[in-house]
Formats: structure tokens, C-alpha cells, sequence
């Protein structure tokens, strides 16, 4: 369930990266709509280190072993 929800925000802040882009290049920067899109990726971002953080402390997401 953790790993479903880690792809889903990976998504999310592609997707509001892109539309970004999108309203950078389609309002040629006399909105506020791409500052709202890249603060929105801002928060997806933290709130995907924090979905991490959470998974790896109660043990639902593991590290891999070092090789030696």
C-alpha cells in the first residue's frame, strides 16, 4: 500500500511539473498559475520524503544491504 502511494505522488509531481510548463508557456508569465502548479510540486515533495521517512521507521519499506 506505501509503494502504491510513493508511485502515486512520483506521478502527481510529474504531472504538476508538466502542467507548469504548461501555463508558463501558454500564459507567457502574466499569471500566477505556474507559481501555484511549482508550489503544489513543493508540497507533493514533502510530502513524499515524509510518506518515506514514515514507511522506513515503521519498517514497511526496507533499504537494500550493502554489497560486501
Amino acid at each position: 500500500m506505501i509503494k502504491i502511494m510513493i508511485v502515486i505522488l512520483l506521478l502527481a509531481i510529474v504531472i504538476s511539473l508538466f502542467s507548469s510548463l504548461f501555463f508558463l508557456v501558454r500564459d507567457q508569465g502574466k499569471s500566477f498559475r505556474t507559481v501555484h502548479a511549482l508550489a503544489l510540486r513543493v508540497i507533493l515533495a514533502i510530502l513524499l520524503v515524509g510518506l518515506v521517512i514514515y514507511a522506513l521507521n515503521t519498517g514497511q519499506l526496507t533499504l537494500n544491504p550493502t554489497p560486501y
